[in-house]
């Protein structure tokens, strides 16, 4: 899968496809499509990680400036406007959170799955696909590889002969050029010459038989190893457009910019910094902090009696043994309001009539029931009966 070549490459030391043995490129990028699988998986856990971090920093920085500005002098909508900040932080923290879960778990064990059913492996051979294309692309070859080395051996004499014949022919013009050599021995090398053409001329044939042998088999052996070719291409195809899915997947997760939450996110922001009102707030500070503030002016202030306080238990023991109940009970109004500070006591305004049901105790405290229903204990000197 790596980059393509901006234009086709020579091949001057003959790394064609077709070449004996070149195929192997092929049947290696199954081993190295699965690599590239781990490595976009690695590549992306990590921007995982920088999601996750980003998240967690996100919410130190929310969590430090919102303890921080509760003691400094803002206050209104200003003071909710700088809040809003935090609150939006927040959010977009869970959505890092999440982007990063999405990318560790979906992504991460989507890929895994994929590679598991795609890259199956054959005990003691790696890749299955590997395996089975190179022993398909060496099966198409083997007979062509065989006629191309005999090709190479006949092609081998027929250059030795042509050599061979050079030489008889170069002393042969070198015999004619010398005076001094006699007619015998010029006869010998131009015999030489014509046994050296005819060698050629047979190294030429066996050449040209061998060559017409490889031609006319190259058709059959370009189709069956186009066709394994094919294969390979199809399961590449797979891949690559599975890889795309993941891609487009990967991308739908980190693209933030479409993401609705996200807009609401910084909506909400714009419209609470839009909100900032410093009439209201200036109004605010005078209700809270000025003359606008509720006070309790100086009043006679009535006694109310103290409230002797007793144990539950001892309170409820001495309930049992020695109060009487009052059939039908006493109606009796309170004199000041009360505030139960137990589960069992009742709580009272001022005037509110309700019903007493048993006799005091000596440690002063009565049973009563309020016109609600609820029962329980109040201090007798807190009512008076109504006659």
């Amino acid at each position: 899968m790596a980059s393509l070549p901006k234009e086709p490459l020579d091949d001057p030391k003959k790394q064609s496809f077709w070449m004996p043995g070149n195929y192997v490129c092929t049947v290696h990028r199954t081993d190295q499509s699965f690599q590239a699988c781990n490595d976009i998986m690695a590549c992306f856990m990590e921007r995982a990680k920088v999601e996750k971090q980003y998240a967690q920093q996100l919410s130190q920085w929310s969590s430090k400036w919102k303890s921080i500005i509760d003691s400094r002098p803002l206050y209104g909508s200003l003071m909710r406007a700088w809040q809003c900040f935090f609150t939006s932080t927040e959010r977009l923290s869970a959505l890092h959170s999440s982007i990063s879960a999405s990318l560790t778990t979906e992504e991460r064990e989507r890929v895994k799955t994929w590679q598991k059913e795609t890259f199956p492996k054959k005990l003691f051979c790696g890749f299955k696909e590997s395996y089975d294309n190179k022993t398909s692309f060496s099966r198409a070859q083997k007979p062509w590889s065989k006629k191309l080395k005999k090709l190479e051996k006949v092609r081998v004499a027929y250059h030795k002969s042509c050599q061979r014949e050079q030489a008889a022919l170069d002393k042969e013009r070198q015999a004619n050029d010398n005076p001094e050599l006699s007619e015998e021995k010029k006869l010998k090398l131009a015999e030489a010459k014509e046994r050296a053409a005819e060698e050629k001329g047979k190294a030429r044939d066996r050449y040209e038989k061998v060559l017409e042998d490889l031609t006319s088999y190259t058709p059959r052996y370009m189709e069956e190893m186009e066709a394994i070719f094919d294969e390979s291409q199809e399961e590449e195809r797979k891949r690559i457009s599975f890889l795309k899915q993941v891609f487009l997947s990967i991308h739908r997760h980190l693209d933030i910019t479409n993401n609705e939450s996200v807009k609401a996110v910084y909506s909400e922001l714009h419209q609470t910094l839009m909100s900032i009102d410093e009439q209201d707030d200036l109004k605010w500070w005078k209700n809270n902090q000025g003359p606008g503030m509720p006070t309790d002016w100086p009043k006679i202030q009535e006694w109310v009696p103290p409230v002797k306080k007793l144990k539950r238990k001892k309170r409820n023991q001495k309930g049992k043994e020695s109060r009487p109940v009052m059939i039908g009970g006493v109606k009796v109004r309170a004199l000041y309001d009360y505030e139960g500070e137990e589960g069992d006591e009742l709580s009272f305004k001022a005037g509110e009539i309700f019903l007493k049901v048993e006799e005091e105790d000596d440690q002063g405290w009565c049973r009563g029931v309020l016109s609600g229903g609820k029962e329980g204990f109040y201090p007798a000197n807190y009512v008076e009966v109504v006659e």
